[in-house]
């Protein structure tokens, strides 16, 4: 493909609605043009755009994104097979346990959420379809960087801000390597409050029939004073047990 054949207005303003997120659900031209790394000029001119398409509110200061946004990813989802085939083995696992149980996608250095049972509220933050969180400080993350070759996690890694969001959130590049090394050993990752504090959660990664991962299948929970390896020989087995039907239906 040549350069001529892109549109550099379009991809400046994906990359402009790319910029919110759900630790940023508010921008200004400002904090917007930080973001993106363009100029005040260009922001402005794809925030004011977005926001006369309908895709922005605006209040004269800070500009957020509206529900016409949800087009853009609605049409993608409704047409991925995946969500509607884990769907029924998420509700019936998040009964059983009576956890909140999540199946998301890698895309570079952060996770998407492509189907969500959600039994009890443990984030700050409400976990839909769509919604992001970085791979690094995730236990899906964390199942769906193993997948990759040491090189690959080594760039993604380095392409993540990888912010201390907790005490305990591990962001040193080596140290991440290694915890993903013990991942990809282990079959399964566990995170102790590295996302937000009180939150705990366990991953298995989702192959399909020919041995391919295609995704990741975690439960989160509260934090409690017992060891989270406790915790492991809890809710693993069920995930396990998840995890091999997929592979004996999808295809």
């Amino acid at each position: 493909m040549e350069s001529r054949d892109i549109m550099g207005g379009l991809a400046k303003g994906l990359r402009v609605i790319e910029a919110f997120t759900a630790e940023a659900p508010r921008l200004s031209i400002s904090d917007a043009a930080k973001v993106t790394g363009y100029d005040r000029a260009t922001t402005r001119r794809c925030l004011l755009t977005l926001y006369e398409l309908g895709y922005c509110a605006y209040d004269g200061k800070y500009f957020t994104v509206t529900p016409r946004v949800l087009r853009l990813g609605t049409g993608c989802l409704a047409t991925m097979p995946l969500p509607r085939l884990v769907q029924p083995w998420l509700d019936q696992l998040s009964d059983e346990i009576g956890q909140s149980t999540s199946v998301s996608i890698l895309d570079h250095a952060e996770i998407v959420y492509v189907a969500r049972a959600a039994q009890r509220r443990v984030m700050s933050i409400t976990l839909m379809p769509g919604s992001r969180l970085p791979a690094y400080c995730t236990s899906m993350g964390r199942v769906l960087l193993a997948t990759l070759t040491e090189a690959e996690v080594r760039a993604a890694l380095e392409m993540s801000p990888r912010d201390a969001r907790t005490p305990k959130t591990v962001t040193d590049l080596d140290s991440l390597l290694e915890e993903v090394d013990k991942v990809r050993k282990a079959g399964f990752a566990s995170i102790d409050q590295e996302v937000e504090m009180g939150l705990r959660s366990v991953a298995v990664p989702l192959l399909n029939a020919h041995g391919k991962v295609i995704a990741a299948l975690n439960v989160g929970f509260a934090a409690t004073e017992e060891d989270i390896s406790v915790a492991v020989d809890r809710y693993l087995p069920a995930l396990k047990r998840v995890q091999n039907d997929v592979r004996r239906t999808i295809a």
